[in-house]
């Protein structure tokens, strides 16, 4: 999943970050409501963890842009208010679920969970199958194929497949592409992005992704013998 992190404690927001990075999920981190729209238009969240003492004002106006932007993802709100009257106004307010701090970070990680899976179902887009040449895609089941075999994947190489074949008439830059992969508080290495091209490479077809010298890569020919 791609989350959205709003807090601005460098330490709490940094234990959350390696908590969920680490379980597989890509994670952008802002510390101040002023940050939320502009990163709302960036990317598309599977899940907000909103914390509502902000320093920039109230987390609960915060709230309000997240749930008035065109993509609405799930908001998960921690909060240090713990009256039942306090959780209801949250509720009322367009907040999908709610923790109490201080919180585990496993109930977190899973309560965020919770909520995307709520979302999809309640929000179920019809199934489309990005297809080029062998190689297909279910991207709502995170499912790939090549002459008609499953290829195991991890996210990063789904994610950046699936970039790819959405964008195949472009060349993308490697700016472009690493945004894809990585959120805004993770440290890139400097040959990240050619490890997972390589391995997409090695799982499908060493031309299925062409190196454009000095600007970027770019989808290439889907045929030849798999993995």
């Amino acid at each position: 999943m791609r989350l959205l992190v709003i807090e601005d404690d460098e330490v709490f927001g940094t234990a959350v970050l390696r908590h969920l990075s680490g379980s597989g999920h890509v994670v952008d981190w802002v510390r101040t409501g002023h940050d939320v729209a502009a990163a709302l238009s960036a990317h598309t969240y599977d899940g907000v963890l909103l914390d509502l003492g902000l320093p920039d004002g109230p987390g609960d106006v915060a709230l309000r842009v997240i749930k008035s932007s065109d993509r609405r993802p799930p908001v998960l709100v921690m909060t240090a208010r713990g009256a039942v009257n306090d959780r209801v106004q949250l509720l009322d307010l367009g907040a999908d679920d709610y923790l109490v701090k201080p919180l585990d970070l496993d109930e977190m990680q899973a309560r965020l969970r919770a909520i995307a899976r709520r979302h999809r179902q309640e929000s179920p887009e019809v199934e489309v199958e990005l297809v080029h040449g062998a190689l297909r895609l279910l991207p709502s089941r995170r499912v790939a194929t090549w002459y008609g075999e499953p290829v195991t994947l991890t996210n990063k190489e789904y994610r950046l497949l699936e970039h790819l074949v959405r964008r195949k008439h472009q060349v993308l830059t490697r700016s472009q592409l690493e945004a894809t992969l990585f959120g805004n508080g993770d440290e890139i290495g400097s040959n990240a992005l050619e490890v997972y091209v390589h391995f997409l490479r090695r799982k499908f077809s060493s031309n299925v992704i062409h190196t454009i010298r000095g600007v970027g890569y770019q989808l290439g020919e889907a045929t030849g013998p798999g993995a």
